[in-house]
């Protein structure tokens, strides 16, 4: 029986899903033999779902060896065994930051990437759990995004540290530290404005409000960069500035609802090397998921 996670990221991922395997089903439906043409329309379907090609030439070499060794004795046993070969793409000895305790983190990412609601489901799901959660408002330049993190904070109940619009993003960090240093929450989170990752200025700005939090904070301090799965291949590149310029602890992955994409996870992990620890897979306060390799890719591929 499917599990309440895997029903909901199984709806949340229904367009990936569907497309990936609706070409699936394609492939069954030409008869049982593996042979060379199975084998490239396999390709093309991960392609498709946009898993990257190094990564899908060596997931599709992995099963052909499994169908030799195995003796699969047609094209519905070999995509029994697709879910099990996209779950090892991705390290099943992660590190979730978000788990232990004190710690603070740094929410990044581009513009429009859900990075506010992020930091919100996260404190709501922290609150929940009986965990104590404080909150720094580090996007200063959008009056919105005070706002919106206010509400957030306001229905999780918890602390907020705010300076006025337009105040220094790394001042907001060094008073979120000092207070988290004299009150030792479990989780502390600083979000911050949305920046483009081609913007060396802003970047750097990025840099000091890491190094001051690092200077200052008597609890680790991590970066997770907030994706928005949409925007595929594009949202991989930004990635990589990102990762570039703070060395990224984690990645949510946000969005994946409305993309017929999720095969990005794959080439995100694969490329970056920065293990992907939540899932976005809707708006409600509930729909921001820990990342399950093993149900995601069952979810992805529609055979659970």
């Amino acid at each position: 029986m499917a599990t309440p996670w895997y029903k909901r990221v199984s709806e949340g991922l229904t367009k990936s899903r569907e497309r990936l395997e609706g070409e699936l089903n394609i492939l069954l439906r030409k008869g049982p033999d593996l042979d060379e043409e199975f084998w490239e329309d396999l390709e093309d379907a991960l392609v498709g779902a946009d898993v990257g090609a190094t990564a899908v030439t060596e997931i599709v070499d992995r099963l052909r060896d499994s169908a030799a060794r195995q003796a699969l004795p047609d094209a519905g046993a070999v995509l029994d065994h697709l879910a099990d070969e996209l779950s090892r793409e991705f390290p099943s000895d992660t590190q979730d930051p978000l788990v232990d305790g004190p710690v603070v983190i740094l929410i990044v990412g581009v513009n429009g990437t859900g990075k506010t609601t992020t930091v919100g489901k996260l404190a709501t799901e922290a609150a929940r759990a009986g965990r104590s959660v404080l909150l720094g408002s580090g996007d200063t330049f959008r009056a919105a995004g005070v706002e919106q993190l206010d509400i957030w904070a306001e229905r999780a109940g918890v602390p907020v540290v705010r300076r006025k619009r337009g105040a220094d993003p790394a001042a907001v960090a060094f008073d979120t530290v000092q207070l988290a240093n004299e009150t030792h929450p479990d989780l502390t989170l600083i979000d911050t404005a949305g920046r483009l990752h081609t913007s060396a200025d802003l970047m750097r700005e990025l840099q000091k409000v890491q190094r001051i939090a690092e200077r200052e904070s008597d609890a680790p301090v991590k970066s997770l960069l907030v994706m928005d799965a949409t925007t595929g291949q594009n949202g991989l590149s930004q990635a990589r500035e990102f990762h570039a310029a703070l060395d990224l602890d984690a990645l949510v992955l946000t969005k994946l609802d409305g993309t017929a994409k999720g095969g990005i996870a794959v080439a995100i992990v694969r490329e970056l090397g920065v293990p992907i620890v939540r899932i976005g897979v809707g708006e409600g306060a509930d729909d921001l998921k820990p990342f399950v390799p093993g149900e995601f890719a069952r979810a992805l591929i529609g055979r659970g």
